[in-house]
Parts: structure tokens; C-alpha cells; sequence
């Protein structure tokens, strides 16, 4: 069992919390994920290592309530208990070699990205972050994004904070006046990354995406969360969980991916329901 230190909610759908889990919070790196249960009949779900203190052993997890177990995660507070917190699983972001960087993140994918931010700034990179979101109701991150960047844009869809527009406005803006950087890394939904890696692959920037597809073992077992990748002019299987997540954008088949994503909707829609119904008459 692994105990919830820390609980606060970042929006009205977004929560953070620190797990008591000294064991992971040793070895994870930016990048890296962790595969939890909430309870003994709970399904498994990915999350992201949003930050982690070693000496107190903790490791922060920050997710989006959409689903029923994450309904049921964000219904346990402080003091409360996960049944099982595996990790770290996936491979770190790759940083070497890399001085100047742009990350750009997008919705809750900013909790992913946040970390790397923080990395590459401890490294001694410069970095340059985009961040965006719908309204201004859901931003998420901007003070700990703004210590580990020299630059931010935040952006907005609606123009209700930040600046007007996607986050490939700036990113196109910066290339088009000349900016360089030696890698573009983006994590957030996948129709944002693909238009990013669009933009980026005009200008023949790198670019690095990273993938959250449905994931079920974690250990490329079940084949879940394959991905199939453009090489070299053939088609090539890769699995998230143990090859990811992070990929070279120009290789990911977006269009796949994102019907893939879409298999288990009406699925997920149906525990949503039957969870909120729980909760209404509990």
C-alpha cells in the first residue's frame, strides 16, 4: 500500500498528489512513468512522474479527471491509500548533447513536460517553453514552468489569458525569425503534437514527441500501447511502455494512434456513468 502525502487540485479537473514511494522516487528520471492500482479490483493506469523528492522518498503524479478510476483516485485525500504504484517504467528523455530546447506542452500533457522543463534547466540548457490550454480556467503549471525557462508563452484558445491562439503560433513565429533549437520536445494531445511536428519538420528542427496510448502491463506484454513508426520507408511496431514514450515525431503515425485511442470510448463513457452513479448514492 503506498500512502498520499500531499493532495491539492490544479483546476476543476485536474488534482496533484505525493505518494509515499521511496523505492521509485530513487530511481525515476524526467520522462519516466508509473503504472497504478487504486484499489484491489482497479484497472491499471499510466501516469506520468511529475516531480520526485528523494529524501523524503516521494513521487508527485498529476492527472485529469476523465475517467472512472481517476474519479476514483481523486475521491481518496490525504492520509488515504494506493493499492499498488509501480515504477518507473519507460525510458528518461534523452538530454544529452541538447543546449537549447524547446518544450511545448499542451493541457494536462503540461504536467509531463513541466519536469523535463526542469531538467534541461538543471543541466544548463537554454529553454524555451510554450504552453496551452483551452481557457484560462484550466492553466496549469505557469509559476513552476516560468522558474526552469528563460523564455514562456502561454497560450490560450480563446485569448481569455496569455496570448490568443495555439501553441504553434510562437513555435512557428521563433522558426520563421530564425530561432534555432537543438531539439523540439512535445507532450500533450495528440492532435497538438502532430500539427507541432508538422511545424518543426518545415524548418528540419528535431523533434520529439511523447506517447500515452492505452497501456495495460507496462512491460510490453500485452501490446496495448503499440505504435506503429514510419523507418526508413517501412511501417515498424514499437510499444510505448518500453520503447517510449518518447519517439521521433516525423516517424509516428498520428493518424493511427489517435483511432486507436478512440477504441474504448463508448467503453470508458460507460464506467464514467456507473462510477458517478456510485458516488451520487454512496
Amino acid at each position: 500500500m503506498y500512502k498520499i502525502i500531499d493532495k491539492k487540485s490544479l483546476n476543476d479537473s485536474v488534482s496533484q498528489m505525493e505518494i509515499e514511494a521511496p523505492l521509485v522516487a530513487k530511481k525515476a528520471l524526467p520522462g519516466q512513468f508509473i503504472i497504478l492500482r487504486v484499489d484491489g479490483e482497479g484497472e491499471r493506469i499510466p501516469l506520468t512522474v511529475a516531480g520526485t523528492d528523494k529524501i523524503k522518498g516521494t513521487v508527485k503524479i498529476i492527472f485529469q479527471i476523465v475517467g472512472a478510476t481517476t474519479m476514483k483516485l481523486n475521491a481518496l485525500n490525504k492520509g488515504d491509500y494506493i493499492e499498488d504504484f509501480v515504477g518507473p517504467l519507460g525510458k528518461a528523455t534523452e538530454t544529452a548533447g541538447i543546449k537549447k530546447v524547446c518544450i511545448v506542452g499542451g493541457g494536462v500533457g503540461c504536467a509531463i513536460a513541466m519536469p523535463v522543463a526542469e531538467e534541461f534547466h538543471r543541466l544548463g540548457a537554454e529553454v524555451v517553453s510554450i504552453i496551452g490550454f483551452r481557457n484560462k480556467d484550466i492553466v496549469i503549471l505557469e509559476d513552476e514552468f516560468k522558474a526552469c525557462s528563460d523564455k514562456l508563452f502561454v497560450m490560450t484558445d480563446d485569448g481569455s489569458y496569455g496570448q490568443h491562439g495555439n501553441v504553434t503560433v510562437p513555435l512557428k513565429e521563433m522558426l520563421s525569425s530564425g530561432e534555432k533549437f537543438d531539439m523540439i520536445i512535445t507532450i500533450g494531445p495528440l492532435i497538438m503534437m502532430k500539427f507541432v511536428v508538422l511545424t518543426a519538420k518545415e524548418y528540419n528542427i528535431p523533434c520529439t514527441v511523447s506517447m500515452n496510448p492505452i497501456m495495460i502491463d507496462g512491460t510490453g506484454m500485452c501490446g496495448g500501447c503499440r505504435l506503429t513508426l514510419n523507418r526508413d520507408g517501412e511501417r515498424v511496431t514499437k510499444f510505448a511502455c518500453v520503447d517510449g514514450p518518447d519517439f521521433n515525431g516525423y516517424e509516428v503515425d498520428f493518424d493511427e494512434a489517435m483511432s486507436r485511442n478512440m477504441m474504448y470510448a463508448d467503453f470508458e463513457k460507460h464506467a464514467r456513468e456507473e462510477t458517478c452513479n456510485l458516488f451520487k448514492n454512496a
